[in-house]
């Protein structure tokens, strides 16, 4: 897909700002150690010190220029076949004049629309087994990335040079005016969910009028309404020359290969213009201001930002640390105090988004409801002051820096993509002048103070402050009317006609593609298998690419197993195990994996529960030992229990007031009806049921479940078999399984029969509907064979090149991206179709989807293109899937789960060149059809309904579920 990145930090620095935009943990009884206890050793001598871990940060490269100014940066990284493909432009959406906002972005979809030797970017690249073509745009850049088989480099810098040198000529206003359509559909689809105007209310609130940073990288319906092909090639003539490109080729590759193939492909490229730079900067505002939106939100959502620095200034690193302390660790600030401890607070976060040139400093808490505003107020600002008073602790500053840089090593194993080795060197060249900034960001890091960060904060965050609350209640601003420069009301921009007619560009001189060389067969990591003394098996797959690990205990249970317990036992359960023991409260476990470099988590999906550990393989012994501690000696305990629960409930109104959350659980519970897989798929039960539960009830489901013989362990990652299964025997070999017998789901019980219907959820002030539907297959994922339904799910509705996507999202313009997929349960196997589409085209949308999957195969059979795209292409593909250790882990619990021999993914490719374009033929004809489907339909009734009276299905139309979460609108919050 095409979109506009969310995240706005370099790529190296992405895991500390994520990690600081994520929820807060599961609250605890206190901050300290447990009463009558002392804070357990936690083994943090053994760790590895921050300056240790930067050291260990290191992406060689080799840096040439050609003589039109493109950049090239190499770096090789042979562990893999594969080449990471990454362009950078250095133009964003700052760079966007009074009257054109969102254009930036809006280009970057026309940039996959063909070139003149070039009629579609995405078909040779697939089909040679790249992943998915793909951009984005953002304040500063914009950014296109592949990663290729080796033999498909040749093909990849061809096309790239294409469309730098000769894209103009094919741009047309047909295919102008259909991105617009989709750019359109992805601001309603960002706009339509729960505090989705947030966005653009505090760019209004932290910038003036013009300031490059107000207006939002989609930009304002009427600026996109008004782009025209003239804008097009002045913005290409302007931006688009190789002196404003940073070109990183990352993996199988070297600079002495790479050298002559950049110049064959991009030398001849003339140089354009150069770009002016953009004046701005952080602004402070003249006063505190204060602003209240009202959303169709579960939760009162209070927060406050500052405008900042940007990457290049030394308070950049204290500032992003210091927001991670306090809001972005497990263990941050306003998790201690609002979450676990006044319990005002139903999860809070901060975080700093830092740009080139700005940033933006947040803060903000989802109010528990009940609590009075004005407390939480109070309470929300108190936090903030006397950290920027006292500053971090030491053992603050270390948590968090070790935790970061943990994520940064990771991070490495990916050569290619928005986050890879490649991204992080192009970004240092394009921001910093040097592709090897990363080093001086993460030094910074490693050696912060807390009276870095303390003066810093103090600095920034000292100064007046925007506050913005999202209101539950009836939506009142419209995203349509939001995002662009900020004088419209009072003085409009001129606005020319879009659509009229630019002068016809003579042809580019003709160009041939070149051949794909031959590509690797895929070598997928040896397995190694071993027992522990109670019996529970453990597989091993070593790779030494980056020195950590990842793990799975993995159960026989997850959400199905709600069926024999009450719905959300299972999910509720697995969070609590976060929650503390019988030796360690919440904090105590937080704090222990931050000094550690660890990361343990709980999860599950329809058939398993899991418990996971990400670790630094210097610090796997005392990792181990507290992920058993959290798996063997849950606490349960009365007061935590109580906050978990409401987090639950919280959490729950929030995925019934997001529409396609709505939509997936309405539907799962449509199609299995008393089957274990009606339970909802998110985990979370019903408002009655998480009502009902209690610590007793998780405790029962932790003996019934969670017990060796029910589990597995599997490992990917820097550990030899000698080292792991002393270190597992230590840890788990003496748990024991429970005198009573396994505890069996149901998962052969009957499901109800298809049923061609549509069940309408109304949600009012939907500028988009969500569609979804399915069916139940008569297969389960045991059942062997199924390759020819993985293919021809990927004609019909898998991935950007798909029928469904092609036509709806790319012909017509209705919707950012639609899709179709097959799950891969252990028990009943299930077709769903997920289609997000505008509003006033939700009856045209379900007709036209049923035309497209009834017409294949008996309209139209698979096509030669497609048959070598979805065969081919996915041979080739093979060894781009199993990049990271946590890839590796997911396809080897998979084969385990669903009866697959180890060497299945080696010898997939065999399969595939086994099957005919008949075979995939028969198998959409047989199970991708849609007379039977159940359709799910969450939108403004009052819009869709009219709609749905042509398709000859019948219509059952149910309201929304209540916001039990929140305040009736025009109701005042009671405090406790």
């Amino acid at each position: 897909m095409r979109s506009f990145s969310t995240s706005s930090v370099t790529a190296l620095a992405a895991a500390l700002a994520l990690s600081a935009c994520a929820s807060s943990a599961p609250p605890l009884a206190s901050a300290g150690p447990l009463p009558g206890s002392s804070a357990p050793s936690t083994g943090a001598a053994a760790a590895a010190s921050p300056q240790e871990l930067v050291s260990r940060v290191d992406i060689p490269f080799e840096k040439f220029v050609l003589a039109n100014g493109l950049t090239t940066i190499v770096h090789t990284d042979r562990k893999s076949p594969i080449v990471g493909v990454t362009i950078y432009y250095k133009v964003g959406s700052k760079n966007e004049p009074r009257g054109r906002t969102g254009f930036a972005h809006l280009y970057e979809h026309l940039f996959f629309g063909g070139s003149s030797n070039v009629p579609n970017f995405d078909i040779p690249l697939e089909a040679a087994g790249s992943t998915s073509t793909n951009g984005s745009t953002w304040y500063d850049r914009t950014n296109y990335v592949e990663t290729v088989p080796t033999g498909a480099l040749d093909l990849a810098l061809f096309m790239e040079s294409d469309r730098m040198g000769a894209l103009l000529p094919a741009v047309t206003q047909d295919k102008l005016d259909k991105q617009r359509g989709v750019v359109q559909n992805e601001k309603r689809q960002g706009d339509n969910q729960p505090y989705g105007l947030a966005e653009y209310a505090v760019a209004e609130g932290l910038f003036p009028v013009g300031h490059p940073y107000r207006h939002s990288t989609i930009g304002s319906m009427a600026d996109l309404n008004a782009a025209s092909l003239g804008d097009v090639r002045k913005w290409f003539t302007d931006h688009y020359g190789p002196n404003n490109v940073v070109l990183a080729l990352s993996g199988d590759i070297d600079a002495a290969t790479a050298r002559p193939l950049v110049e064959k492909w991009f030398g001849a490229i003339p140089k354009g213009p150069e770009v002016a730079p953009v004046a701005a900067g952080p602004v402070t505002l003249p006063a505190s201001v204060s602003r209240d939106m009202t959303d169709q939100v579960p939760v009162l959502r209070l927060t406050r930002q500052w405008s900042a620095p940007g990457l290049n200034d030394p308070d950049a690193a204290p500032l992003r640390v210091g927001m991670h302390i306090l809001g972005g660790l497990a263990s941050s600030r306003l998790d201690n105090a609002l979450v676990r401890g006044s319990q005002q607070a139903v999860s809070v976060s901060a975080s700093a988004q830092v740009y080139e040139q700005v940033g933006v400093l947040e803060a903000s808490m989802d109010v528990k409801p009940g609590v009075e505003r004005t407390a939480a107020e109070t309470a929300l600002d108190k936090v903030i002051a006397e950290f920027l008073s006292a500053g971090p602790t030491p053992d603050e500053v270390r948590r968090a820096v070790v935790s970061t840089l943990s994520g940064e090593i990771g991070g490495l194993e990916q050569v290619g993509g928005f986050s890879g080795k490649g991204a992080t060197l192009a970004e240092g060249q394009i921001y910093s002048g040097d592709p090897a900034h990363y080093k001086a960001d993460l030094q910074a890091i490693a050696a912060l103070t807390p009276e870095q960060i303390r003066s810093a904060m103090q600095k920034w965050m000292g100064r007046p402050v925007f506050k913005l609350a999202i209101v539950p209640g009836e939506r009142t601003d419209s995203g349509n009317e939001m995002g662009g420069w900020g004088d419209e009301k009072e003085k409009a921009a001129p606005q020319p006609d879009a659509r009229q007619k630019a002068p016809k560009l003579a042809p580019a001189p003709k160009r041939v593609a070149p051949p794909v060389a031959p590509v690797s067969e895929l070598s997928f990591p040896a397995i190694e298998r071993a027992t522990l003394s109670n019996g529970i098996p453990v597989t091993l797959a070593r790779r030494t690419a980056v020195p950590k690990l990842v793990l799975s205990i993995d159960f026989d249970a997850g959400y199905a197993a709600d069926a024999l317990d009450t719905p959300g036992t299972q999910g509720l359960m697995l969070g609590m195990l976060e929650e503390g023991t019988k030796t360690r409260n919440a904090t105590q476990i937080a704090e222990e994996q931050e000094r550690l470099g660890a990361s343990i988590g709980t999860g599950a999906t329809l058939d398993t529960s899991s418990v996971m550990l990400s670790a630094l393989s210097a610090n796997l012994a005392p990792s181990l030992d507290l992920m058993a501690d959290l798996l063997l000696n849950p606490a349960f305990a009365e007061a935590d229990f109580e906050r978990a629960r409401g987090q639950a409930q919280a959490e729950l109104a929030q995925v019934e007031s997001t529409p396609a959350a709505l939509a997936g659980r309405t539907l799962g519970t449509e199609l299995f009806g008393d089957h274990p897989y009606a339970q909802p798929s998110d985990g979370l039960g019903t408002k009655t049921a998480l009502s009902a539960l209690t610590p007793a009830a998780l405790r029962a489901a932790h003996a019934k479940w969670l017990r060796p013989d029910l589990a597995r362990i599997t490992v990917v990652g820097d550990v030899t078999m000698a080292e792991l299964k002393p270190l597992l025997e230590k840890a788990l070999g003496s748990w024991k399984a429970p005198a009573a017998p396994r505890p069996a789901k149901l998962l052969d019980a009957a499901t109800p029969k298809p049923s061609a219907r549509i069940v309408l959820v109304d949600r009012p002030n939907s500028p988009q509907s969500v569609i979804f539907a399915g069916r139940v297959l008569p297969l389960t994922g045991r059942t062997a064979g199924q390759e020819p339904l993985t293919l021809a799910n990927e004609v019909v509705g898998d991935g950007f090149l798909s029928r469904l996507n092609l036509d709806i999202r790319e012909e017509k313009g209705w919707s950012y991206g639609v899709r179709t997929g097959v799950t891969q349960s252990t028990g009943p196997r299930a077709l769903q179709v997920m289609a997000p589409v505008q509003a006033d085209r939700t009856g045209d949308s379900v007709r036209a989807i049923m035309a497209d999957m009834a017409a294949f195969p008996a309209k139209q059979p698979v096509s030669a293109e497609e048959y070598q795209r979805v065969t081919d292409g996915s041979i080739r593909g093979l060894p781009n899937q199993f990049e990271t250790n946590g890839q590796v882990l997911a396809a080897i619990t998979r084969n385990e789960r669903l009866g697959r021999p180890d060497d299945y993914y080696v010898r997939l490719a065999a399969t595939y060149r086994a099957i005919d374009a008949k075979r995939i033929g028969a198998a959409a004809g047989q199970y991708l059809q849609p007379s039977d489907l159940t359709w799910v339909i969450v939108g403004d009734r009052r819009i869709v309904e009219p709609q749905l009276k042509g398709l000859g299905l019948p219509v059952e139309v149910r309201q929304g579920p209540a916001d039990s979460a929140s305040p009736a609108p025009g109701e005042e919050a009671q405090g406790e």
